[in-house]
């Protein structure tokens, strides 16, 4: 029973060093492997119509892309 008291502790140690280090990084969390974007899926949801957040930020997207396009003519 001891061995499992150290084990534990020992691994509570660590996600509280762990969760130490998150908070004063204030960092966002990231994959390390890119996502859903790497295997080609555009979206994680099913539906036919992004949500208005979703389709503002592709008519951002396309805007910023038209000027980079319309600055190596």
């Amino acid at each position: 029973m001891s061995v499992f008291l150290i084990t534990f502790a020992f691994f509570l140690i660590i996600v509280a060093a762990m969760a130490v280090g998150y908070i004063i990084q204030q960092k966002s969390l990231a994959g390390s492997c890119g996502g859903l974007s790497t295997l080609g899926i555009d979206k994680a949801c099913n539906c036919d119509n992004p949500c208005e957040k979703r389709q503002e930020r592709e008519r951002q997207a396309k805007l910023k892309g038209e000027q980079i396009n319309i600055r190596n003519l």
